[in-house]
């Protein structure tokens, strides 16, 4: 998964063209109405069932051999790889007889040293909870090549240092392949590299699970028009027999992940996914060394929960691997893409569903380890106490169906690999303390989608000029006692029924502290952090802001003939980022998804963003995207741009017009 890569076009107010979505901006799935087209050197790629995006590269070939091609090969053995159509229903794949030989000769890879078998419960159980060191290994085409530099040791002593205990290390392969069929040689010095970091994570204690990531989509896409199924099988085999032998001795702190998000749709998608699976097991038992008992974690169609559940098949037992079954959970989609104006997350029905969807999938596999290998909410984009109570209840309800988490992590959403610190610290406080059955106490915040306006107790919000009074925060303690406030800058502690109180449900900051904060002199944006800290569980802040509606440098602008982002300046008058966006044509109706007219005041008319709006430090942006959808319609648009608080004077209108 990537998001926010935080690819920016700079420069005036319009830029140069690109073609209609940006580059890694969304162009499918499940309830997306938006532009499917990329720019030119973009191909549109199936992330997960919800989050199709544009990366760098042309539609992936059916046939021949990958990117980077040269006349060195890889230094491993090389078996028969002629793979013969078996039952797809019992997952079971056959080889030709000199690689099913090596099987059961014991050919392959000998190691020397002892390997401690661990169950793939115990495994699961350890590597709780986990993080994911995305958009790394697994970048396209190379490593170094998005957002993160590359990776080096002491990032797994920050993550160790945070509370993690696995770490899953996604890796693409598609552009270190050196040569094409038949031996599909991966280059020796990619397969040295993966080791090497394998190494920096394990000798810290981690747990690790290793991966085909991005290959899903570029290459081994058995979803695709046209794909060459005999191709994908004869490949995916040689890659991980040679993953297999690179690795082979590594100890029982090591598991493999056949492919990430594999796409399907369909039965016959699923039971090809299911034979991947099973040539994957066939390809790492070939391979030797203590690979028959490693522990791995197998995949169904997307790997997701409700396909997984309807179509998995267990591996032939011939197959002797602890495994477990690994899914994914981006949900719901509206909240962790911020889509349609949804802000808000936490109401009893929202906790049912995910509870009903952890739940399923457990009841359908009441026997099988289970870890949630990717999850996550942004900071960037969903509202700060909404993603406080989506993350304490999503590991709540993990450990009551038994299965483990790994955050997904893409360098922008979590930690801060360069400057070694997390962006949203309490978050990372309340995950750890969930996973270790601690019970939180949590900021309220809006759940009612008839809402007109927003509130969060995540911060005092004062607009400038209003009356200085106290302050009510509604507050689940869950059964804990408030034990103090400091200022988080200077460490004071702050005075009992002077500068606050509490009630059962709530903290009240009084006017007198207030007053010590806010003036009509003094600027808006954030002025001061306090830290809430509890009984038991995670401490929470408490930020308190200064705002008004924040201008535009331009409220108007004729619209380009070009297609291309549009940079407005802004000048940022409280928190600086953007909670969404409303789109209205000049006849009245929804410039995108029309259907939005049926959903709460908070959401009708409101565009995603994903593909479609951001923000920098000095503009908001449209996306080209929405230029063409524009022009497209031939309508003058209004864009009510919405901040935080949500409430109907804190916004800023421009009109494209046509």
């Amino acid at each position: 998964m990537v998001t926010r890569l935080g690819l920016m076009l700079f420069g005036a107010l319009v830029q140069g063209a690109v073609a209609a979505n940006g580059p890694y901006a969304q162009c499918g799935g499940t309830g997306y109405a938006g532009e499917t087209s990329c720019p030119s050197g973009y191909t549109c790629k199936v992330q997960n069932e919800w989050y199709h995006q544009c990366v760098p590269g042309a539609a992936a070939s059916s046939t021949g051999s990958s990117a980077r091609t040269s006349s060195s090969s890889a230094a491993t053995a090389k078996p028969s790889t002629t793979l013969v159509t078996s039952s797809t229903k019992s997952a079971s794949v056959s080889v030709s007889a000199s690689a099913s030989a090596s099987a059961t000769s014991g050919a392959g890879v000998k190691c020397t040293g002892a390997f401690t078998p661990v169950s793939a419960s115990a495994f699961v159980k350890n590597m709780n909870p986990g993080w994911n060191l995305g958009n790394t290994l697994d970048a396209v085409e190379d490593e170094g090549d998005w957002n993160n530099p590359k990776v080096t040791a002491d990032t797994f002593d920050d993550i160790r240092a945070a509370g993690f205990k696995g770490v899953r290390l996604p890796v693409t392969w598609a552009y270190h392949f050196t040569t094409g069929s038949p031996s599909w040689d991966v280059d020796p010095t990619w397969l040295q590299r993966v080791s090497d970091v394998t190494d920096m994570i394990t000798t810290r204690g981690f747990y690790t699970i290793i991966d085909v990531h991005h290959d899903s989509w570029i290459w081994a896409d058995v979803t695709a028009s046209g794909a060459n199924i005999t191709m994908i099988e004869e490949k995916f085999y040689r890659l991980w027999y040679q993953i297999g032998t690179k690795l082979a001795c590594k100890g029982s702190q090591v598991a493999f992940e056949p492919i990430n998000e594999p796409p399907g749709t369909t039965a016959e998608h699923a039971a090809e996914i299911n034979k991947l699976n099973a040539i994957f097991l066939q390809a790492i038992g070939d391979a030797g060394g203590f690979n028959a008992q490693r522990v791995v974690t197998l995949v169904g169609a997307g790997q997701d929960s409700i396909k997984t559940s309807q179509w998995f098949e267990r591996p032939d037992a011939k197959f002797k691997n602890p495994w477990a079954i690994q899914y994914h959970y981006y949900s719901p989609y509206d909240f962790i893409f911020s889509a349609w104006g949804k802000t808000i997350w936490g109401s009893d029905a929202d906790k049912a569903a995910l509870d009903a969807d952890f739940a399923a999938i457990r009841n359908n596999f009441t026997d099988v380890p289970l870890i949630i290998g990717e999850w996550d909410a942004s900071h960037a984009n969903t509202e700060t106490a909404a993603r406080w109570k989506y993350f304490d209840f999503l590991i709540r309800t993990a450990n009551k169906y038994n299965t483990a988490t790994v955050l997904w992590d893409n360098g922008v959403d979590q930690f801060d690999r360069r400057a070694h610190v997390w962006r949203d610290p309490t978050v990372l406080s309340i995950l750890t303390n969930a996973v270790a059955g601690k019970t939180n106490s949590l900021p309220d915040s809006t759940t009612d989608g008839a809402a007109t306006t927003q509130f969060s107790s995540a911060y005092v919000y004062h607009k400038a000029g209003d009356a200085i009074t106290d302050v009510v925060l509604p507050y689940s303690f869950s059964g804990n006692t408030l034990s103090n406030i400091k200022n988080a800058k200077t460490g004071a502690v702050l005075t009992e029924e002077t500068d606050y109180s509490t009630t059962s449900s709530a903290i009240v900051l009084t006017s007198a502290l207030l007053k010590t904060v806010f003036a009509p002199s003094t600027a808006t944006g954030s002025l001061a952090n306090l830290t809430a800290t509890f009984s038991s569980g995670a401490p929470n802040t408490i930020e308190a802001v200064q705002y008004a509606a924040p201008v535009l440098g331009s409220a108007t602008a004729k619209l380009p003939a070009a297609s291309a982002d549009l940079l407005i300046p802004v000048t940022w008058k409280g928190q600086s980022r953007l909670a969404a966006v409303k789109a209205v044509k000049s006849d009245g109706g929804i410039l995108f998804d029309d259907w939005t007219q049926y959903l709460g005041p908070l959401q009708q008319g409101r565009m995603t963003y994903s593909g479609q709006w951001d923000w920098d430090a000095d503009n908001v942006i449209l996306r080209a995207a929405v230029l063409d959808a524009v022009r497209s319609a031939g309508k003058t648009t209004t864009f009510t741009f919405e901040f935080y608080p949500r409430e109907p004077t804190n916004v800023a209108n421009f009109t494209l017009t046509v």
